[in-house]
């Protein structure tokens, strides 16, 4: 066992891709008793997202990109961890460009342990996705299912990524922290299901189009929801290697979500479409039903504050408010 209870307590922690979704309600826990330094391309973060900390003598921001090596042995120098969560969170975008995921996932994650090996850091925390389970004949799925077999780009290149992960944690005798997502949604987000939704119902509010056969299931977490768990494992795991699914005990289809939304907006008489997608899917390397295991984190301590409709439900209200 290499536990370390210390280690979310004074340190002075790096959080890639820290002005983004998920990234900036975790810089937002951890400043609560660390220094955090942030660096993000703000390819897919805001800055906004980050403004309070600005005069936080505890914080700072580095705009800069991970495949720019010289820029991360820059940002770690002197870091006792960094959390990883930097990446193109686009599911989709691989149609467009399949190397778009190699680049921003992978090459950046190998960028980041090379400079962790060369400046002596030696704990990382890495975002992670459901999405390298695939299609699991196994539903809720474990941490031990197998084998893995991603059907998105996406999907596949968070799995090279644990990959790599797990090398350095064996070879450099690293220690690391992987956790497997379910949809993170709630205040600040900036893609996804509800995202689209809202905007389509602002341009349109009698017609929504809904992507796939709308009988897609799957499991919905709150985004502050996702950051306790997270700083949960950290805290209270402490094998070379600790793999846990986040998520919520439960799952929701696409039009439930849709019936939620156009609640939310107000609106009454949304006609639904339907695009049929792939085999009911919303696109190539859309999973049609994930629901995660979430026992093993539970035994930690960790349980989540609601289900997947109370989640989505408090997201939406956030977006419309802008909070």
């Amino acid at each position: 066992m290499l536990r370390d209870i210390s280690t979310l307590k004074d340190r002075s922690i790096l959080v890639t891709g820290g002005a983004g979704f998920i990234g900036s309600h975790l810089v937002e826990s951890l400043l609560a008793e660390n220094v955090v330094t942030v660096i993000d391309n703000l390819s897919c973060g805001n800055r906004d997202f980050i403004e309070a900390h600005r005069n936080n003598p505890n914080f700072c921001f580095l705009e800069s990109d991970l495949l720019v090596p010289c820029a991360l042995e820059k940002a770690l120098a002197g870091k006792d961890m960094v959390f990883h969560l930097a990446a193109n969170p686009n599911v989709k975008l691989y149609a467009e460009n399949t190397c778009v995921h190699l680049e921003q996932n992978v090459i950046a994650t190998y960028n980041l342990l090379e400079a962790m090996r060369k400046g002596c850091v030696k704990k990382i925390a890495f975002a992670s996705t459901s999405t390298v389970y695939g299609e699991a004949a196994k539903v809720p799925t474990p941490e031990d299912y197998g084998p893995l077999l991603p059907i998105s780009i996406y999907g596949a290149s968070k799995l090279a990524c644990e990959a790599l992960i797990s090398s350095y944690c064996h070879t450099f005798e690293m220690q690391s922290w992987i956790f497997r997502l379910a949809n993170i949604v709630g205040g600040r987000g900036t893609h996804g299901v509800l995202f689209d939704f809202i905007r389509k119902l602002k341009e349109n509010p009698g017609e929504l189009e809904i992507l796939g056969c709308g009988k897609q299931k799957k499991s919905y977490l709150e985004v502050k929801d996702c950051v306790r768990a997270m700083l949960c494992s950290v805290k209270k795991s402490g094998e070379q290697i600790n793999v846990f699914n986040i998520g919520s005990e439960d799952c929701v289809d696409v039009t439930e979500i849709a019936n939620i939304v156009s609640r939310q907006m107000g609106l009454d008489d949304v006609a639904y479409r339907y695009t049929g997608g792939v085999e009911g899917r919303g696109w190539k390397g859309d999973v049609r039903v994930m629901q995660l295991s979430i026992e093993k984190i539970k035994q930690l301590g960790w349980t989540p504050q609601g289900g997947s409709a109370q989640a989505i439900l408090a997201a939406v209200k956030a977006l419309l408010s802008g909070s």
